[in-house]
C-alpha cells in the first residue's frame, strides 16, 4: 500500500475500488441490533407471564488456579432459576462471582478486586501455579433466545485462561476465539459485563443511591437496549470525524499537490508542443539552409579556380612592365648625377655654410624663447600664489572682523560684569560702613547715611517745612495758569476755522499714508529684495555657465566617460538606467585607483541597468552612439570571495597589505550584485611579493593586482611594466563627478532663485507703485505739517498745551509735596518711638546690619568670581585676535615679497623679450641669405627636377605594380584558401548530411522543397538562428515527460474525486441513519422509562407497604436529560433521599434494580450481598419476591442471611481449607431446609472444626 493510500484509508488492490467505510456497516448493524432488540423485547413481554423456563443459563463452572481455588474445582448442578452461595468471610464465595465476571470479559479489574490479570492467578503464581482457567457451560436449549450464530448448539462452553507472563486466550466450544467475538456473544443476550445491569455487586446499592440524573438515565438506556446504540453511535461519529479528516486531507492534496501539478503540467505540455513544433520547423529550415550552403560552397570552389588562373596571368604581365621601368630609372639616375657634379663645382660649399648659420640662429632663438616661457610661467605661479595669499588674507580679515565683534561683545559684557562687581564691592563696603556705624551707635536714614536719631529728626522737620513751602508755590502757579488758560481758550475759538480745515486735510493725508504703509506691510516685501535676487541670479548664471563649460570640456577630454541615450519610450523612468560602472563608484583611497582600474578593466565602462528588459530597450531604441556592454541587476551572475579566503590572505601578508577590491570602493546597496561582478573576485596587494604569495597559495588561488597595476593570475600569467603617467580614469571620474555635483547644486539654486523672482515679480511691481504713492503722500503731509506749524492758531495751541502742562505739573508737585510731608511726619513719629526704645532698636539694627554685611560679602565674592571667569574668556579671545592680526601681518609681508618677485620676473621677462626679438631677427636674416643662395641653385635644379620627376614617375609606376602584385598574390592565397575551404565544406556536408547525396539534384529546382526563389535561404538562416535560440531557451525548461505525467496526474485527480464522493455519500448515509435511530431511541427510551417507573413504584410499595416511589426528570428538564428519585411515605413526597433512613434508601435502590430486571430480563443475574444493609424481615421479603416473581432468569445470589438463601433452590457453601477454597452443593426444600445427609455432613464438619479450634 502506498503512503498516499495509507493516509487516505484507500485499498491497495489492483482494482483500486474503494471499500465501504466502517461507518456504513456500523449504521446497518445499529439498525439490525436495534430491530432485533426491539423484537426480542416484544417477544419477552408477550411470553413473560406465561413461561417459567429460564433462558440461556449456567449449568456448571470449572475453576482451576483462579484466586483461592488452587485445584480444579467443578461446581455442577446450577438451578435454572435461583442459586445461592454462602460461607464465612474469606472462604471464596465472591471469588465464584469474580470467575463468572472474568469469563464474561470484564475490562475493569477493580470490580473483581484485582489490579492486573496476574493477581487473578492463585497466590500470584508463587505456589507453582502459573495460570488461571475458568470454564462455564451454558444451557442453550431455548433457540429463540440463543446468541447469534449458536442456534445449532444445545450447550455452549466458554473458557478463558490467563498465563503469567503469557497471553490471555478464549475458547468457545473448544475453539480459539478473540475477545470481541466473546463480547458480542454475551452482548447479544444482554450480558455486557463492562456495563452490567445484570451484575449487582457489593456496594452497587450505595452507588445507585449516589447516582446523578444522567447516570440513572444511563441505566434506563441500558435496560432499553439503547446504550449499546449510543456506544456504536459514538464510534460512528468518530468514524465520521476520521472520514472528515480524510476528506480534508484529500482536499488538501487536491488543492496543494494535484491541482497545481495539473496546471503546471498543462503549461509544460503547451511548452512541449511548442518545442516539438519548433523542432519540426528547425528540421525543415535546416535542410533548406544546408542545401543553400552546399550549393554556395560548390559554386565558390568553381569560381575560385577560374579567378586564380586570371590573376596569375596578370602577375606575369606586371612583372615584365616593372623590369623595363627599372632599366629607365637607372639611366636617368646617371644623367642626374652628372648634372649635380657640374652644379657643385659652380656653387662650392657656400650653401652648407649658410644652412649651418641658419641652424645656429634657430637654436639660439629656441633657447631664448624657452627661457622667456619659463620666466613667464614662474611669474604666473607667483601671481597665482599672490591670489591665494590675497584670498587667505580676505578670509582672515573676515574672521578678524568677526573675532573683533566677538571681542567687543564680550568686552562690553565684561564691562557689565565689572560694573556689577564694583557695585557689589561698593555695596559690601557700604554694608561694612553701616555695620561699623551701627556698632558705633549711629543709625541709617533712608538715603543710607549714618546719623544720630536727633539729627534725623531735625532733617525730618526741615523736609516738612520745605514741602509746605513748595506746596504753596505750586498752588500759586496753578492758580495763575488756570486764569491764563481760560483767556487763551477764548481767543483760540475765534481763529480756529481755517486751521481746522488744514488740520483735517493733514489727518486725511496721514490716514492715507498709514493705509499705504499697511498695504505695503501686508505684501510682506522687503525693499530691494528683487534687486538682491537679480544680482544673485546673475552670479549663479555666471557660475552655471562656467561649470557647464568645465563639465563639457572634461567630457570632451574624457569621451570614454560620456554615456548618452535617447528615452526608448514615453514616460521613461530614468532611474531604470543606473549609468557607467566608473560613475557609480567612489574610491575610498586614491592610492588604490590604479589597481582598481586594472581590476575592473573594460567592465569599468559597462552600463548598469535594473533588468534585461531595460537593457534590451536601450540597445534597440536608445540610439546609443557606441558599442556598450550592459549589466542587468536582476540577471547578472556575480561571485564574491568568501570571508575565510580573504582572512587567510590577510593572515599571510598582514591585514593592511591585502584587501578585497570590492571593499575599496563605495556604492549604493542596490548595485551590490553589479559591483560583485566587477570587483568581487580580485585581491589588491601593496607589493608584488605579497601579490605573488597570495595568488599562488593553494588555499587562495585567486587573481591579485598590486597598487602599481601589476597583475598575478593563478594560471601562471603575469602582466605589468611601465604605465602611463597620466592620471587614472577613476581620478578623472572623480573630477567629473565633483564638477557635475557642483553644477547640479548651482542649477538647483538658480531654479530656486528664478522661481522666487517669478513669484516676486507682481509683488515687487505692486510694492513700487504703493511706495511711489506713499512718497507723494509723505511729501504732501510734510508740506501741510509745516503750514500748520507756522500758523498763529498753532502757536496759540502750543501755548495752551504749555499752560495745560504747567497745570498738570503744579498739581503733580502739590501731590508729591503732600506725600513727602506725610512721609516726613510718619518718619518723625517713628524716630520719636526709636528715641524712647533706643537700646532695643540698636540691637535690632545691629543684627540687620550683620545680615546685610554677610549677604553683601557673598554677593561681592560671587560677582568677583564671575568677573574673573569672564576676564579669562576675554583674554583667550584677545590672544586669538592677536594671532589673527599676526597672520594678517604675515600675509601682508608675503604679498609684498611676492609682489617684489613678480616685479623682478617682469623685468627679466622684458629683458628676455628683447633678446628673443634679436634672435628672431638673426634667424630671419640667415633665412634671407640662404634663400638668395638657393635661388642661384634653382637654375641648376630645374633640369635635375625634371629628370627626378621622370624617374619618380617610373618608380611610382613600379610601386603601384608591386602593390598590385602583392594584392593579386594575397587574392590568390585567399582564393586558394576559399577554394580549399569550400571543398572541405562540401566534403564535410556530404559526410554530415547523408541526404545531400540523394537529393542534391533537387537543390535550387523550382517547385521542390529546395526552391531558393520561393524560400529565401538567407531569411531561412535568420529564422533558423532565432528558432535555435528559442529552442535552447525552451529546452532548458521544457519537460519532455509532461504528456505522460499530465495523464497520470489527471487519472489520480479523477480517482481521488471519485473516492471523495464515495466518502461524502457514506457520511450522509451514516448521518441519516443516526438521525433515524435517534428518533427510535427516544421512543424506546420513553417506553422503557414508563414501564420501569410503574414497576419501580409497584415493587417499592410491595417492599415498604404504604410508601410510593417514581423516577421523574429534574425541574426544568426532560426525561432525555436525566431522571431522579421521588419518594413518598404515606401522602408526603420527600424533597430528597436524605430524609429517608438507611434501610429505606437501600430499598429504593433495590426496587429500581429489580424494576430494571423486570423490564429487560437478562438470562443470568448476579447479586453479591445486596441485603447487607437490610434487616431480616426485608431480606426475607426480597428472597420470597425473587422466588415468586422472577421466574424468567437464573439468579446467582451471594448472601450471609438465612432469609435470603433459604428461598434458593440450590445452595452452594464455600469453605477455606488449608489455604484453598472448596465448594459443597445443597438442594433445598420449598421451605428452605437442606437435605438430611447434607445437614449431617455439615454438622460433622462443624464439630471437626470446633475440635480443631479447641
Amino acid at each position: 500500500m502506498s503512503d498516499k493510500q495509507a493516509r487516505l484509508g484507500q485499498p491497495s488492490s489492483s482494482s483500486q475500488r474503494p471499500s465501504r467505510i466502517p461507518g456504513a456497516k456500523t449504521a446497518r448493524s445499529l439498525k439490525q441490533r436495534h430491530g432485533l432488540t426491539a423484537g426480542r423485547q416484544r417477544d419477552r413481554e408477550s411470553t413473560q407471564g406465561a413461561r417459567e423456563a429460564a433462558e440461556m443459563h449456567i449449568k456448571s463452572i470449572i475453576i482451576e488456579g483462579f484466586k483461592s481455588y488452587a485445584q480444579r474445582t467443578e461446581i455442577n448442578g446450577f438451578d435454572p432459576l435461583f442459586n445461592a452461595i454462602t460461607g464465612l468471610n474469606g472462604s471464596g464465595k465472591s471469588n465464584i462471582l469474580d470467575s463468572i465476571c472474568f469469563l464474561l470479559g470484564i475490562s475493569n479489574l477493580t470490580q473483581v478486586r484485582a489490579s492486573n490479570l496476574q493477581d487473578l492467578v492463585y497466590k500470584n503464581g508463587q505456589a507453582g501455579i502459573t495460570k488461571a482457567t475458568v470454564s462455564i457451560t451454558f444451557d442453550n436449549h431455548d433457540k429463540k433466545q440463543s446468541p447469534l450464530g449458536f442456534e445449532a448448539h444445545d450447550e455452549i462452553t466458554v473458557t478463558r485462561q490467563v498465563v503469567i507472563g503469557g497471553r490471555n486466550k478464549y475458547l468457545i466450544n473448544g475453539v480459539n476465539a478473540n475477545n470481541t467475538r466473546v463480547q458480542d456473544l454475551f452482548c447479544s443476550v444482554g450480558l455486557n459485563v463492562n456495563n452490567p445491569h445484570f451484575l449487582i455487586m457489593q456496594g452497587r446499592i450505595t452507588k445507585v443511591l449516589n447516582m446523578k440524573p444522567p447516570e440513572i438515565l444511563a441505566m434506563i438506556e441500558e435496560a432499553a437496549g439503547t446504550r449499546m446504540y449510543e456506544c456504536k453511535k459514538l464510534a460512528a461519529q468518530k468514524t465520521i470525524e476520521k472520514k472528515e479528516a480524510k476528506l480534508k486531507e484529500i482536499q488538501t492534496i487536491l488543492e496543494e499537490e494535484i491541482t497545481p501539478t495539473i496546471h503546471k503540467l498543462k503549461e509544460e505540455r503547451s511548452s512541449y508542443l511548442e518545442y516539438q513544433k519548433i523542432m519540426r520547423e528547425i528540421e525543415h529550415l535546416s535542410r533548406l539552409y544546408v542545401a543553400y550552403q552546399f550549393v554556395c560552397a560548390e559554386e565558390t570552389k568553381v569560381r575560385c579556380a577560374e579567378e586564380l588562373n586570371e590573376m596569375q596571368e596578370s602577375i606575369l604581365k606586371l612583372q615584365e612592365t616593372m623590369a623595363e621601368n627599372e632599366k629607365k630609372v637607372k639611366e636617368l639616375a646617371n644623367e642626374i648625377s652628372q648634372i649635380e657634379k657640374t652644379r657643385d663645382q659652380e656653387v662650392g660649399g657656400q650653401l652648407r655654410i649658410l644652412e649651418e648659420t641658419l641652424a645656429e640662429a634657430q637654436r639660439t632663438d629656441a633657447k631664448a624663447q624657452s627661457t622667456l616661457d619659463l620666466k613667464k610661467q614662474n611669474m604666473k605661479a607667483e601671481e597665482k600664489k599672490r591670489k591665494e595669499l590675497v584670498k587667505s588674507m580676505d578670509e582672515d580679515a573676515k574672521a578678524l572682523g568677526g573675532k573683533e565683534k566677538e571681542v567687543k561683545k564680550i568686552t562690553d559684557s565684561l564691562s557689565t560684569f565689572q560694573e556689577a562687581c564694583q557695585k557689589d564691592a561698593e555695596g559690601f563696603a557700604s554694608a561694612q560702613q553701616h555695620f561699623n556705624a551701627v556698632s558705633a551707635g549711629l543709625s541709617s536714614n533712608e538715603d543710607g547715611e549714618e546719623a544720630t536719631l536727633a539729627g534725623q529728626m531735625m532733617t525730618c522737620k526741615n523736609e516738612i517745612s520745605k514741602a509746605e513751602t513748595e506746596a504753596k508755590q505750586a498752588q500759586m502757579k496753578l492758580k495763575h495758569a488756570q486764569q491764563e488758560l481760560k483767556t487763551k481758550q477764548a481767543e483760540v475759538k475765534k481763529m480756529d476755522s481755517g486751521y481746522k480745515k488744514d488740520n483735517e486735510t493733514f489727518e486725511a493725508v496721514t490716514k492715507n499714508k498709514e493705509k499705504l504703509e499697511a498695504e505695503m506691510k501686508k505684501l510682506n516685501y522687503e525693499d530691494g529684495k528683487e534687486e538682491l535676487l537679480l544680482e544673485r541670479r546673475r552670479e549663479l548664471s555666471r557660475n552655471v555657465n562656467r561649470l557647464r563649460e568645465a563639465y563639457e570640456s572634461l567630457m570632451a577630454r574624457y569621451s570614454s566617460l560620456n554615456f548618452e541615450y535617447r528615452d526608448p519610450e514615453k514616460n521613461w523612468d530614468s532611474n531604470r538606467v543606473k549609468g557607467l560602472v566608473a560613475s557609480l563608484i567612489t574610491v575610498k583611497d586614491f592610492s588604490t585607483a590604479t589597481a582598481l582600474e586594472v581590476v575592473a578593466g573594460g567592465r569599468l565602462y559597462n552600463v548598469v541597468v535594473d533588468s534585461e528588459v531595460t537593457g534590451k530597450k536601450l540597445l534597440e531604441k536608445g540610439e546609443l552612439k557606441r558599442r556598450l556592454t550592459i549589466i542587468p541587476l536582476n540577471k547578472i551572475s556575480a561571485r564574491r570571495l568568501t570571508t575565510d579566503t580573504v582572512n587567510v590572505a590577510k593572515s599571510m601578508v598582514g591585514a593592511d597589505n591585502v584587501h578585497l577590491a570590492l571593499t575599496l570602493v563605495g556604492y549604493g546597496s542596490e548595485l551590490e550584485k553589479a559591483m560583485e561582478y566587477v570587483f568581487g573576485t580580485t585581491l589588491v596587494c601593496n607589493t608584488m611579493d605579497n601579490a605573488k604569495r597570495v595568488t599562488f597559495d593553494k588555499r587562495i588561488m585567486t587573481k591579485s593586482v598590486t597598487l602599481g597595476g601589476d597583475t598575478f593570475d593563478p594560471q601562471g600569467t603575469l602582466s605589468g611594466g611601465a604605465r602611463s603617467q597620466a592620471p587614472s580614469v577613476l581620478s578623472k571620474v572623480q573630477e567629473v563627478k565633483d564638477v557635475q555635483e557642483e553644477l547640479k547644486v548651482k542649477e538647483a539654486e538658480l531654479q530656486t532663485v528664478d522661481k522666487e523672482l517669478s513669484n516676486l515679480k507682481n509683488t515687487a511691481e505692486k510694492y513700487r507703485q504703493l511706495k511711489q504713492q506713499w512718497e507723494m503722500k509723505s511729501e504732501e503731509a510734510d508740506l501741510l505739517q509745516t503750514k500748520l506749524q507756522q500758523s498763529s492758531y498753532h502757536k496759540q495751541q502750543e501755548e495752551l498745551d504749555t499752560l495745560k502742562q504747567t497745570i498738570e505739573e503744579s498739581e503733580e508737585t502739590m501731590k508729591k509735596t503732600k506725600e513727602v510731608q506725610q512721609k516726613a511726619e510718619e518718619k518723625f513719629k517713628v524716630l520719636e518711638h526709636k528715641m524712647k526704645n533706643a537700646e532695643a532698636e540698636r540691637e535690632r539694627e545691629l543684627k540687620e546690619a550683620q545680615q546685610k554685611l554677610d549677604a553683601a560679602k557673598k554677593k561681592a565674592d560671587a560677582s568677583s568670581k564671575k568677573m574673573k571667569e569672564k576676564q579669562q574668556e576675554v583674554d583667550a579671545l584677545v590672544l586669538e585676535l592677536e594671532e589673527l592680526r599676526r597672520e594678517q601681518t604675515t600675509c601682508k609681508q608675503q604679498i609684498e615679497s611676492v609682489d617684489e618677485a613678480i616685479k623682478a620676473y617682469q623685468e627679466q621677462v622684458d629683458s628676455m623679450a628683447s633678446e628673443v626679438a634679436k634672435s628672431k631677427e638673426a634667424v630671419k636674416k640667415a633665412q634671407e641669405e640662404l634663400a638668395k643662395q638657393k635661388a642661384i641653385i634653382i637654375g641648376h635644379d630645374k633640369e635635375i627636377k625634371a629628370k627626378s620627376a621622370e624617374a619618380a614617375k617610373l618608380q611610382e609606376n613600379n610601386n603601384e605594380s608591386q602593390l598590385k602584385i602583392k594584392e593579386l598574390e594575397h587574392n590568390i592565397s585567399k582564393h586558394k584558401k576559399d577554394s580549399a575551404d569550400a571543398a572541405a565544406r562540401v566534403g564535410k556536408m556530404l559526410n554530415d548530411y547523408e541526404w545531400i547525396a540523394t537529393e542534391k539534384h533537387l537543390f535550387g529546382q523550382a517547385n521542390t522543397a529546395y526552391d531558393f526563389k520561393t524560400n529565401n535561404p538567407k531569411e531561412a538562416g535568420q529564422r533558423l538562428q532565432k528558432l535555435q535560440e528559442k529552442k535552447e531557451k525552451l529546452g532548458r525548461n521544457v519537460n519532455m515527460r509532461a504528456m505522460n505525467m499530465l495523464t497520470q496526474a489527471e487519472e489520480r485527480y479523477n480517482d481521488l474525486m471519485k473516492k471523495k464522493r464515495i466518502v461524502e455519500n457514506d457520511k450522509s448515509k451514516i448521518l441519516a441513519t443516526i438521525e433515524e435511530l435517534d428518533q427510535k431511541k427516544n421512543e424506546a427510551l420513553n417506553i422503557a422509562w414508563q414501564k420501569v417507573n410503574r414497576d419501580f413504584g409497584s415493587i417499592f410499595s410491595t417492599l415498604l407497604p404504604g410508601a410510593n416511589a417514581m423516577l421523574a426528570p429534574p425541574e426544568g428538564h426532560t426525561a432525555l436529560d436525566g431522571l431522579e428519585f421521588k419518594v413518598a411515605l404515606g401522602s408526603t413526597w420527600k424533597e430528597n433521599l436524605t430524609e429517608l433512613s438507611g434501610g429505606q434508601r437501600s430499598l429504593v435502590a433495590l426496587s429500581l434494580i429489580l424494576a430494571m430486571l423486570l423490564f429487560k430480563p437478562a438470562p443470568i443475574y448476579i447479586l453479591d450481598e445486596v441485603d447487607a444493609a437490610l434487616d431480616l424481615s426485608h431480606t426475607q421479603n426480597i428472597g420470597q419476591m425473587l422466588r415468586t416473581h422472577f421466574r424468567h432468569s437464573q439468579f446467582v445470589v451471594v448472601s450471609l442471611k438465612d432469609g435470603m438463601f433459604n428461598n434458593a433452590n440450590v445452595l452452594f457453601k464455600t469453605k477455606f481449607v488449608d489455604g484453598v477454597s472448596t465448594v459443597a452443593r445443597f438442594t433445598q426444600n420449598q421451605n428452605g431446609s437442606s437435605s438430611a445427609s447434607q445437614q449431617r455432613t455439615e454438622k460433622s464438619k462443624a464439630k471437626e472444626k470446633k475440635s480443631r479450634d479447641a
